[in-house]
């Protein structure tokens, strides 16, 4: 039936009559150096994780004058707005991150970010390195369209501007798991939730969705190895923990090529920072092994969590020594619910134009959006941030990362519809 599933909208559902909202079009072109102008600005004042009070500050401003009803400290900084119809109906949630990066830009864009801060001890930029200020301004645009139109809107609308997206501060809570927590998915109760992702890579005009898992669960790990410590040259007096973690990094790749079936989805373990010893001539007593587990099916993710486990504790026991492993859950799988794909997919086509709209493959990167989805039927889709013809995009997270102003009037299009459609179907 998968399979099928994935035939099915790979064809598209292009049978559809409906032309968008001709006066939602309108609304969006007209307020679109608006939303540029919003954009410039969280660009160039971003804040870090549960620090974002200014951005939270200006978007609360916002909603309050277009007299949207307005909820504040949701999760530490985080905002919400409601928005009532003309009659009642099913209640629709739309999300933007509001959060920025430790990252120093490196452009000469005329709205550069020179915010600096201390992040973990160390002194750095800050910036939007990931277009969460692109996602804000589009839900700012439509917050302004839609509350101009609600007469148009059959149900209830909660702007959910989300805090902490990236990951809070260690030893902090934050993000989407904490707004549930809170309840911003109750009173009223959502029905569904939308939201979007700029992507630096995909043409500007440009949609890309996938029905099902869209976007990686992230498992950040530490593994702790013991061994024995001794002199460097008598290495039979002692336990290698260093050589114990090579065994054992080994073995994890072990489950990717020889345990996991790739054919169902793709998945990754990383180790990117191993610890041990102070002196080449000491076989050191411990080592620390931190990495990150990228799955996009629920079952693989079980499969190599348990795997590892084993591995860890078996091959350091096979060779003399003990070990631990401890996950850490950063998201689970974004995970695109089928039916509101299919049910809304028509409308990415019919804003955008359906030769503008692409079925694609996962990513191993990963949202903490996915926690709304596991809670109510979400889709999350990618839009274009690139200016066609650029032959380089520099990637997220980086300190020449760019985005295209003009690709977010089409999120403000889609994001608008995708409202009224779901709100109003019969």
């Amino acid at each position: 039936m998968k399979k099928l599933n994935i035939l099915f909208f790979s064809i598209g559902l292009t049978a559809f009559a409906q032309s968008p909202d001709a006066s939602i079009m309108k609304a969006a072109e007209s307020i679109e150096d608006k939303v540029i102008n919003w954009r410039h600005d969280i660009h160039e004042h971003p804040e870090l994780s549960n620090q974002e009070f200014e951005t939270a500050a200006k978007i609360a401003a916002h909603l309050k004058s277009l007299g949207i009803e307005v909820q504040t400290e949701i999760a530490k900084t985080g905002v919400v707005g409601i928005l009532k119809g003309k009659k009642p109906g099913k209640v629709v949630a739309l999300r933007a991150d509001i959060d920025a990066l430790p990252v120093t830009e490196r452009n000469d864009l005329a709205f550069k970010s020179n915010v600096t801060a201390n992040f973990l001890g160390t002194e750095t930029g800050v910036m939007h390195a990931c277009g969460h200020d692109t996602h804000v301004a589009i839900l700012m645009g439509v917050a302004e369209i839609l509350s101009k139109h609600k007469d148009k809107i059959n149900g209830t609308v909660k702007f959910i501007f989300q805090p902490a997206e990236e990951g809070p501060p260690p030893g902090e809570e934050g993000g989407a798991s904490l707004m549930i927590k809170e309840g911003v998915l109750k009173n009223p109760d959502v029905d569904a939730i939308f939201g979007l992702h700029i992507n630096s890579a995909t043409p500007v005009g440009q949609i890309n969705y996938k029905p099902g898992g869209i976007m990686a669960a992230v498992e950040r790990f530490v593994v702790k190895v013991n061994g024995k410590q001794t002199h460097g040259s008598q290495p039979w007096g002692g336990v290698d923990p260093i050589y114990i973690s090579s065994k054992i990094i080994d073995g994890f790749q072990s489950i990717i090529s020889r345990e996991s079936n790739l054919l169902v989805e793709p998945a990754v373990i990383t180790v990117g920072k191993i610890t041990s010893g102070v002196r080449f001539n000491i076989i050191p007593e411990s080592a620390e092994l931190i990495g990150t587990v990228r799955t996009l099916d629920p079952n693989m993710r079980e499969l190599i969590i348990r795997r590892m486990t084993e591995m860890t504790e078996g091959l350091a026991k096979a060779y003399g020594g003990s070990a631990t492993i401890e996950f850490q859950s950063n998201t689970a799988i974004t995970y695109n619910d089928e039916a509101l794909t299919e049910q809304m997919l028509p409308t990415l086509q019919k804003v955008a134009g359906a030769d503008k709209v692409n079925l694609v493959k996962a990513t191993t990167g990963g949202e903490d959006f996915s926690y709304f989805q596991e809670e109510v039927p979400g889709l999350y889709f990618f839009l274009g941030g690139m200016t066609p013809g650029n032959k380089e995009a520099y990637p997220h997270h980086t300190p020449d990362f760019q985005i295209d102003d003009a690709g977010m009037l089409l999120g403000v299009k889609v994001m608008s519809q995708l409202t009224l459609d779901y709100l109003n179907k019969k």
